[in-house]
Formats: C-alpha cells, structure tokens, sequence
C-alpha cells in the first residue's frame, strides 16, 4: 500500500479532498476536467471515489501525475450490511490505498455494475410500456453515447421529459416499474479491500436522507462487532457540527481512521473542498503519505 504514495510528504495544512465523482460514476464533470480543476485549485493530495469503479483508477493517477497532483487510488463501494444486526442495511463504503491493477474489488464492482445496467434498461422497457415516452434520451445521454448507463439516468429522462416533477418523483416512479439497488456484501467488500492491501472507511455515516442508514455511535457499535472496517468518513456536508464532534471523539476513543470528504459531484453546492490533511494524519499514514 505505502508504494502507492510513497513519494508524497505533506503539510499539516495541505489542502486534501478524499470524497468526489466524475462521469464515470454520478458526477458532472469528466476526469480530466476535475484533474484540471483541483490542479488549478492547487491541491495537494486527493482521491476521486467513483461508485464502484476501479477500472478507471489508474488512469485518473496518471491524470494526476502529469500535472503533478497526487491521486489516491480510491473507490466508494455500494454495499449492504448483511449481519445479524446489519439485516440488508446499507452502508456504502470508500475504499483507499489498494493497486489500481492487481486487487480483490476488480470482480466484485465488474458484478455489480453488470446488475446495475441490466436493471436499469429493464426499468425503461418498463417505463416505456406504462406509457412513458423518451424522444429526447440520445440528446439528454449525449455524454453516454446516447445510450444508458446507470441507474439514475431514468429518473433524469422522467424528469426532463416532464413526466415527474423531481428527481425524488422520478425514483419513485422507477421503482413502480421495477427498480431496485445493486449492491455487494459490505462483510466480503471489506475482506477483498484488506487482502488487496488497502482500507475501508463507512462512508458519510450521519446522513439522514430517505433511503441512508444514519450510523449513531450505537449501531457504529455494532457494526464493528460484526465486520473489521478500519473508520470512518468524519467531515461530510451533511454531516451536523455535532454529528461531527462526535465522529471525530469516536475515531479517537476506538483507534480508527477518519476521513474528510466533500462528496463532490461538481456541480452548485457540491464542490471540492480543501479540508487540512493534519485532520487525517492517522488515515494518510496508514496509507504511506507522511505529514509533517
């Protein structure tokens, strides 16, 4: 893990993200662009955390490299907690310091992102025999080729078309015509990330939008009876002051990793932040960037 970036020495008040997407997941932004962006911003270490994709990791990394900005490999894995407590609860997991090319995640995301798309061209043959007419989908999936690609591109085309009102109507409306989440196991996610060299932190535990699993100290109790992640994501933008108090005492109190984020998906409000790297010293040991 540590010849990822064994190179790279920071400063306590290094400005670093470890939380944001491009178009190769949900973000609005293509790599290059958010490269060019943070490079500009002057940044000094981040890490692009598309859901479940490695297969773009190294080539973000070299990205990266040419405008000397160093990138963690990272990923953010759609998971489910499956254990006597957990009962199929969420908990999507971001995922740090593994090679880019020879890890355990490789199968897992090839598999969910399979189920995903299969789902998501069966919600609208669905949708489209309950009706609903998408004249406009080459045009508004441009960037896709015309052609869909996650699951959420439904719920855009509803939308722009005029057949909802919201993005929160169009994923209703997707479910009624079958929609359902993809995830993997969050026990076997963590093994792989760990035999693949690298570590796992819960992402955005405090969350509290319909369909998150808000993660209090008490089921973050439990969880880690269960299953060996190694911390948690403490800065979010959801995340209240409080709620953050009391992530960071945790991380603290348990040993943990914790991470500072900013969920970019670079649009308005949802854009990189420079959090200082000293807030993360024990993650960004652990995964060999030395702070001084």
């Amino acid at each position: 893990m540590a010849r990822l970036t064994t190179t790279v020495t920071l400063r306590p008040d290094s400005a670093v993200d470890f939380h944001m997407h491009t178009t190769y997941s949900d973000g609005r932004w293509p790599a290059q662009q958010v490269i060019d962006f943070l490079a500009k911003e002057k940044f000094d270490l981040i890490a692009v955390t598309d859901h479940d994709r490695v297969d773009k990791v190294a080539e973000i990394q070299a990205l990266g490299a040419a405008q000397s900005l160093p990138v963690l490999s990272g990923v953010e894995m759609s998971t489910e907690w499956n254990g006597s407590v957990g009962n199929g609860r969420m908990g999507d997991m971001l995922c740090y310091g593994f090679d880019p090319e020879q890890n355990e995640l490789s199968s897992l995301t090839e598999r969910v992102v399979r189920r995903q798309l299969e789902n998501t061209y069966e919600v609208n043959e669905k949708l489209r025999s309950m009706g609903y007419d998408f004249p406009r989908q080459e045009e508004l999936l441009a960037a896709n080729g015309g052609k869909l690609r996650f699951p959420a591109d439904n719920a855009m085309l509803l939308r722009e078309h005029g057949h909802v009102p919201s993005w929160h109507a169009g994923i209703q409306k997707m479910k009624e015509a079958g929609f359902y989440s993809v995830r993997s196991d969050m026990a076997e996610t963590v093994e792989a990330v760990h035999r693949s060299g690298g570590v796992c932190v819960i992402a955005h535990p405090g969350r509290r939008e319909n369909g998150f699993t808000f993660y209090d100290i008490a089921l973050l109790d439990q969880l880690r009876a269960e299953i060996p992640i190694d911390g948690i994501e403490m800065y979010h933008p959801y995340h209240s002051q409080d709620m953050v108090k009391a992530y960071i005492e945790y991380v603290e109190k348990h040993d943990l990793l914790g991470t500072t984020g900013s969920d970019s998906h670079f649009i308005s409000g949802r854009m990189p932040i420079k959090h200082r790297a000293e807030i993360s010293r024990r993650f960004l040991e652990r995964v060999g960037v030395h702070v001084e």
